[in-house]
C-alpha cells in the first residue's frame, strides 16, 4: 500500500518512502506475520527474554507515517456511562491501545447530546440510531506493522477479557482497524502534519463515512476526494486537515463482543481535524450527502462531530443523554 499526502492546490507526494514499507514490508527484515512476532517470543522460566524485544525492534520498518489506524465509536449502555468512562480513560486506553507495539499515538472524542443532534443522514447505515456512539477513540499505527500489531492486539484482548478487565455494558457502532489512503492540508507545508494529528491540541473532529458501489468506484471516489471536492472543503475554513482511510477484515480469532468490518472493500473514512468547535462552524459540513451523491460516486453513511475529551476526569458525561 502507497500512501499519499495531498495540499489544498492538489500537489501530491508518495509517502512510502518517509513511513517506510507497506504492509508486509516486514517480512524481508524477519519480523513480519510467521516470524518472531507471530511464533511468540523465546521464554526462560515463563518469562520473556528482554534479548527478544531487542532482536524485534531491531529490523523491520519504523516510521513515523500514521499507515494504519483503528477508528472505534463505542456506545455505553444506559446507566453505565460514568462507569465505562472510567474504564476505559483509566485502564483500557492504555492497557489495551497504548502500552501495545507500534500503536504510537491516541485521542478520546466525545459527542455531547447536542452534537449527537446534527449528525446526518437520518437513516445511517454505521450507526442506527445516527445518534449512537458517543465516544469515538482514535489510534495510529506505525505504517508496516499491521501484522505485528494485530498479533499482540488479539493476544492482549483476550488475557484482558480472562482477567476481568473488559467492561462490557457496552456496543461497538463503529470499530475497525484501517489503512491510510491519503491526508489532503488545508495549509500546504505548514502545520503540524498527520503523524502530529492526536498530539496536536485541536478543537473537534468531523468523523465522515462514504461508501461507493464497489472496489473500482472507490478508487474513483478517492481520486475525486482528494484532488477536487476536500481541498475546496478546506480553503479558508477550519479543518486544518483531513484523513482518508479504507477498513480492513478483522481477524477470525478476534473477540467476539466485536462485530466484522463492513464495507472492506468500499468503504472511505474521514477524520476532519478542526481548529474550532464544531458547534461553531457546522455550516461548513452541510451538504456532504448531496455533493457526494451529485459526483455520483458514492453515499454518505455519516457525518458526526466531536470534541476532545480531558484525560482523566467525568467531563461531558453528564451531557450524553
Amino acid at each position: 500500500m502507497t500512501t499519499d499526502e495531498t495540499t489544498t492546490d492538489g500537489t501530491t507526494t508518495d509517502g512510502a518512502a518517509a513511513g517506510g514499507t507497506a504492509r508486509g514490508g516486514a517480512t524481508a527484515g524477519g519480523a513480519a506475520r510467521g516470524g518472531a512476532a507471530a511464533g511468540g517470543p523465546s521464554t526462560q522460566g515463563g518469562g520473556t527474554r528482554a534479548e527478544d524485544y531487542a532482536a524485534l525492534a531491531s529490523v523491520g520498518p519504523y516510521g513515523v507515517r500514521p499507515g494504519h489506524a483503528l477508528i472505534t465509536m463505542v456506545e455505553p449502555h444506559p446507566g453505565h456511562e460514568f462507569a465505562y468512562n472510567r474504564w476505559y480513560e483509566d485502564d483500557h486506553y492504555y492497557a489495551g491501545a497504548m502500552a501495545m507495539p507500534w500503536m504510537y499515538a491516541g485521542r478520546r472524542w466525545v459527542a455531547t447530546r447536542d452534537l449527537q443532534e446534527l449528525r446526518y443522514p437520518e437513516k445511517s447505515a454505521v450507526a442506527q440510531p445516527v445518534t449512537a456512539g458517543c465516544y469515538l477513540s482514535t489510534y495510529w499505527v506505525t505504517e508496516g506493522r499491521y501484522d505485528e500489531h494485530m498479533k499482540w492486539t488479539v493476544g492482549i484482548n483476550k488475557r484482558l477479557n480472562r482477567d476481568g478487565r473488559v467492561y462490557q455494558d457496552r456496543t461497538h457502532v463503529f470499530t475497525a482497524f484501517q489503512d491510510h489512503e491519503a491526508t489532503v492540508y488545508r495549509d500546504g507545508a505548514a502545520g503540524p502534519r498527520d503523524f502530529h494529528a492526536l498530539d496536536h491540541p485541536y478543537a473537534g473532529l468531523v468523523l465522515q463515512v462514504v461508501d461507493a458501489d464497489g472496489p473500482e468506484e472507490r478508487a474513483r471516489l478517492l481520486e475525486w476526494l482528494r484532488s477536487r471536492s476536500l481541498p475546496k472543503r478546506l480553503a479558508g475554513g477550519p479543518a486544518a486537515m483531513v484523513t482518508v482511510f479504507r477498513p480492513t477484515p478483522l481477524p477470525g480469532d478476534r473477540m467476539t463482543y466485536v462485530k466484522q468490518v463492513e464495507g472492506v472493500g468500499t468503504r472511505l473514512t474521514l477524520l476532519w481535524f478542526l481548529e474550532a468547535d464544531p458547534r461553531t462552524c457546522w455550516h461548513r459540513f452541510e451538504g456532504l450527502d448531496a455533493e457526494v451523491a451529485e459526483a455520483g460516486l458514492g453515499r454518505v453513511e455519516l457525518v458526526a462531530p466531536f470534541i476532545p475529551t480531558v484525560p482523566g476526569t467525568d467531563r461531558y458525561v453528564d451531557r450524553l443523554r
